[in-house]
C-alpha cells in the first residue's frame, strides 16, 4: 500500500525505475527457475492466489484516486498480477506470454513516465486538470492518451495484445478462473485508466 505514496513523492525517474526494474528482474529470475526445473503445485497455487489478489487490489484501488501518479501506482500493482498469471500457468506458453507482456509493459511504462514531467511543467497534478495538457502540449496529450488506452488494454493497441496472450495462456493451462478474474479486473482497470486520457 506504500506504492502510491512513493510514486507521488518521488522524482519521476526514480518512480519509473521503481515501476520497471523489480518486475523485470523478478520475472527474469522466475522464468529462469521455471525453465531449469518445474515448481510444484503448491507454488503454482501461491502464484495463482497472489495473481488474483494483485489484479483485484490494483483495479479497485485505482478507481478512488484523484492525482495523476497514484493511478499509475495502482496500475503497477495490477500489472504484477497479470505478470504472475504467466507463472501461474507453469507452461512454456505462460512464460512466452509473460515475456511478451513484460516487453510491452516496459514500453508503455517508459512512455507514461516520459510524459509525466510535461505534466509537472504545466502544473497539472490532478486528473481533473488533464484538459490543460491538450491545450498547452497536444502531442504529449495524444501520446499520453494512447499510452493510457494501451495500459487499459483497449484493442488494437499493444496492451490489449499482451493481455490477450496472457489470458490465452491461462486458458490453455486450465486456469479458467484466473483468466476470468483477469478479464473482469481489466475491464475495471479500463475505467480507472480511461479517466487519465
Amino acid at each position: 500500500m506504500w506504492a502510491p505514496d512513493i510514486y507521488e513523492g518521488s522524482p519521476t525517474p526514480v518512480t519509473a525505475f521503481l515501476s520497471l526494474a523489480p518486475k523485470i528482474s523478478i520475472s527474469a529470475n522466475m522464468s529462469r527457475v521455471s525453465m531449469v526445473g518445474s515448481y510444484g503445485g503448491t507454488l503454482q497455487q501461491i502464484f495463482f492466489f497472489c495473481s488474483i489478489a494483485s489484479m483485484i487490489l490494483g483495479a479497485v484501488a485505482a478507481m478512488a484516486q484523484t492525482k495523476v501518479k497514484r493511478p499509475l501506482a495502482h496500475s503497477s500493482i495490477g500489472h504484477v498480477g497479470y505478470i504472475r498469471t504467466g507463472f501461474s500457468c507453469g507452461t512454456i506458453e505462460g512464460i512466452q506470454a509473460l515475456l511478451i507482456y513484460i516487453w510491452i509493459y516496459a514500453s508503455m511504462t517508459m512512455d507514461a513516465f516520459a510524459i509525466v514531467p510535461a505534466l509537472r511543467q504545466t502544473r497539472v497534478k490532478y486528473i481533473s486538470e488533464l484538459g490543460v495538457l491538450a491545450k498547452t502540449n497536444p502531442i504529449s496529450a495524444i501520446t499520453f492518451s494512447i499510452t493510457m488506452f494501451s495500459y487499459a488494454g483497449i484493442p488494437p493497441l499493444a496492451g490489449f495484445c499482451s493481455k490477450f496472450y496472457m489470458f490465452f495462456a491461462a486458458l490453455g493451462c486450465g486456469a479458467y478462473f484466473l483468466a476470468l478474474v483477469g478479464v473482469v479486473t481489466s475491464v475495471i482497470g479500463r475505467w480507472a485508466a480511461g479517466r487519465l486520457p
